[in-house]
């Protein structure tokens, strides 16, 4: 799945991570591939999973949001 990089970078703002967002900036390509970037996906803590959810509407952005922030309590 195709996801563009200013998706990633807003999800990762939504969940308060600002220096993995300045980081994804710089990082990743314009256009995400789910599969291709899996790998830099997850140095980001990011699950592909999560995003295609986000960008199919899957329970809405606000309910995955909280979701996304369980995951990274600690």
């Amino acid at each position: 799945m195709q996801i563009d990089k200013d998706t990633v970078i807003q999800f990762l703002k939504n969940l308060g991570r600002q220096d993995e967002a300045t980081r994804a900036q710089s990082e990743l390509p314009d256009s995400v591939d789910s599969d291709r970037d899996a790998g830099l996906l997850g140095k980001f803590g990011i699950d592909p999973g999560m995003l295609s959810q986000l960008t199919s509407g899957g329970g809405g952005a606000g309910g995955l949001v909280d979701k996304a922030k369980d995951m990274f309590k600690g």
